[in-house]
């Protein structure tokens, strides 16, 4: 298919749509092989400059052989008109515009990134990307994830919107409400030198006997100014000047800058300080219910998560558009969230809920206090 060719009608199914999309598409000879966990991904792509960023990004996964594989093809062209009546995903509560919309198909599901004109192919079988992939190359790495997160979930793993590091050798999870700093919560105590990091905002849940394990998935922190403003070690990642400007910002202007930057740990951490892929046992899940409003100080307050479903909302996660299960269904943006595989999962687990100010530092000594 040509930069500017259309897809004339709907596709019937997967396999006329990866038709389609790959039609005189010339694949790169060597495509690159990922390993997460038991999981194996064989990325096809017609660019070898998107080969290599990809490989630069996914540089920390080990590399050793697996049994099972999910191939994905990217194709980097311009963003393609397919004429097709795409639906728009409805989404979460409190999130504005247009993100993601969709066609369904016979065995599968084609995705649009509205803003970006990204495109995918859902299905069992075939898993593509077409359009601007180095432009928008954070899409691309999120459909990559897509398909480790459904690998993940069909074995039972239940997502969690959570940060996540490991303290001496065990998991702490972070959740919080939409724009309650899980990440920078999270990079604070990335401070200390015996810990890891697991994930940015997927952390993945799964009950072993009677403990519970948790797992990340390849996910680089992504951060906003408000967090490299107070971050010595990461203030690199934007220039003197702007850093100078955006500390002048009242508090709560700088922390709703919509703008996001990767943060490469192995740069500023250490080479040894990353783990996205290696199930781990789980200490406790801290929620962050605090505010940049609030002059209390902060409390770390074990709670009975059972008594307190209201705060179950900054755990649970819908999968998302792209989530596949075991029999290849597809996820409705209207199907609703369950509670009770989260209560039944946190069972026993040592749940906390933070409130009062908003103060990293301060949070940090008592996350330590607790299990550092």
């Amino acid at each position: 298919m040509n930069k500017k060719d259309t897809v004339p009608a709907a596709p019937a199914d997967a396999k006329t749509a990866a038709t389609l999309l790959l039609k005189d598409v010339d694949l790169c000879e060597k495509p690159l092989h990922l390993t997460v966990g038991d999981c194996g991904l064989v990325i096809h792509a017609d660019s070898r400059q998107l080969l290599d960023r990809l490989r630069g990004y996914f540089k920390h996964l080990p590399k050793k052989p697996v049994v099972s594989t999910i191939e994905i093809t990217a194709i980097e062209r311009e963003a393609v008109d397919t004429g097709l009546p795409f639906i728009d995903w409805r989404r979460e509560p409190g999130k504005r515009g247009r993100k993601d919309a969709y066609v369904e198909l016979a065995d599968g599901r084609l995705l649009l990134k509205v803003r970006t004109g990204m495109l995918f192919l859902q299905s069992e079988q075939w898993r593509i990307a077409v359009g601007p992939c180095l432009e928008y190359d954070n899409q691309l790495v999120n459909f990559i994830n897509s398909q480790v997160m459904n690998w993940l979930q069909q074995r039972d793993w239940l997502i969690c919107h959570a940060a996540g590091l490991m303290l001496n050798g065990r998991a702490i999870a972070i959740a919080g409400f939409s724009g309650g700093g899980k990440s920078t919560s999270m990079l604070h105590l990335m401070e200390h030198p015996k810990s890891r990091y697991l994930t940015n905002d997927r952390l993945f849940l799964r009950r072993q006997g009677v403990s519970v394990e948790a797992v990340g998935i390849p996910k680089l922190p992504r951060i906003n100014p408000g967090a490299l403003v107070n971050s010595p070690r990461l203030s690199s990642l934007i220039d003197e000047e702007r850093r100078e400007r955006l500390s002048r910002l009242p508090k709560q202007e700088l922390w709703d800058l919509e703008e996001k930057f990767d943060v490469d740990v192995q740069r500023f951490y250490g080479r040894d300080r990353i783990d996205t892929s290696t199930p781990v046992p789980l200490a406790g899940l801290v929620i962050l219910n605090w505010s940049t409003r609030d002059t209390a100080p902060v409390k770390m307050t074990k709670v009975d998560i059972a008594q307190r479903n209201e705060l179950l909302a900054a755990v649970m996660k819908s999968p998302g558009p792209f989530y596949q299960d075991k029999l290849g269904g597809f996820l409705q943006d209207d199907d609703p969230l369950r509670e009770a595989p989260y209560q039944q999962l946190l069972k026993g687990v040592s749940v906390y809920e933070v409130t009062g100010r908003m103060d990293f530092a301060e949070l940090t000594g008592l996350c330590l206090k607790q299990w550092g």
